[in-house]
């Protein structure tokens, strides 16, 4: 098999691992508070990170990136940006609104194009203005026919819209960047599970060792389809993992609509329709560049 065929396989098999094994894990534990799983996504991202960066030797890139204030900063602002991509997105499975989250997941990548035009001046050719166009009459219309503001969809696909351009400009290993992004994120983290302790909401705990290791697993639920995605980045090509990524959205969507049953009334399949044109649109751009 060749390295791209492997790049192709690995990626494929990350986004598969966000779409549907990462829902149905977080779905199975969505009668947890919210705030607690993502307290959990947190630690525990943090403690398989720097196992996995301590046992390869790249730890001197964790202490090379404080060397630079500005990279700093910026790391703290793109880890807030990933809190609540991820507070929001776990709030939304546990509410029956994943449908409403794969909607934020299917545009993220057309809106983190836009963005990119913005900050940092990169180009627009026809299709990819195209997409964004339709991106935008997909949000408008839905925003005025639907009963409610997909306010999920929206603060999913911008949050994590501006935390890949933020990435971009930060220039750092995908890895080595989320586990410095996780570190400023414990104090949050400390705070919440203090206030869920004081009022007896929180779950974890070692007389409930087994709920207690399905929670730690959050955080391997989180670095291992990321391993897999960025390997098959650097094997394949970004922009052919980039068109495979759509099998993450493609999946929640699945899942919400046939296993969990969620609603899916004409007005928002209207706004879908629209969003899956402008994403063939850019998928067909990506295709022509690679």
């Amino acid at each position: 098999m060749t390295s791209f065929n492997k790049g192709i396989v690995y990626a494929s098999f990350g986004s598969f691992w966000w779409g549907v094994l990462g829902v149905l894990y977080f779905k199975f534990i969505s009668y947890v508070n919210p705030l607690e799983v993502v307290s959990h996504r947190v630690l525990w991202t943090v403690i398989s990170l720097l196992f996995t960066i301590v046992i390869s030797g790249r730890f001197y890139l964790v202490l090379n990136t404080f060397k630079y204030k500005k990279k700093v900063l910026l790391l703290i602002l793109s880890g807030l940006l990933i809190f609540i991509n991820w507070s929001v997105w776990i709030y939304a499975i546990s509410i029956n609104k994943l449908v409403e989250a794969s909607f934020g997941y299917y545009i993220f990548p057309i809106l983190s194009v836009f963005f990119g035009s913005i900050f940092l001046k990169e180009n627009l050719n026809f299709k990819k203005k195209i997409s964004i166009f339709l991106i935008f009459i997909s949000i408008i219309y839905m925003m005025f026919f639907l009963d409610n503001v997909p306010w999920i969809g929206l603060i999913v696909a911008l949050s994590f819209s501006g935390y890949a351009v933020l990435r971009k400009i930060i220039s750092v290993e995908t890895d080595v960047g989320l586990f410095v992004e996780s570190v400023f994120l414990i104090p949050i983290i400390i705070f919440i599970f203090y206030s869920l302790n004081i009022s007896n909401e929180i779950i974890f705990s070692f007389s409930n060792i087994d709920l207690s290791l399905i929670l730690i697993m959050a955080g391997p639920m989180t670095v291992i389809p990321l391993f897999l995605f960025v390997k098959g980045s650097e094997l394949s090509t970004l922009g052919a993992a980039s068109m495979i990524f759509f099998i993450a959205p493609t999946g929640q969507f699945l899942l919400g609509l046939f296993l969990y049953d969620e609603p899916f009334l004409i007005n928002k399949l209207i706004g879908f329709v629209l969003i899956w044109i402008a994403v063939l649109i850019y998928l067909r751009d990506l295709y022509e560049k690679n």
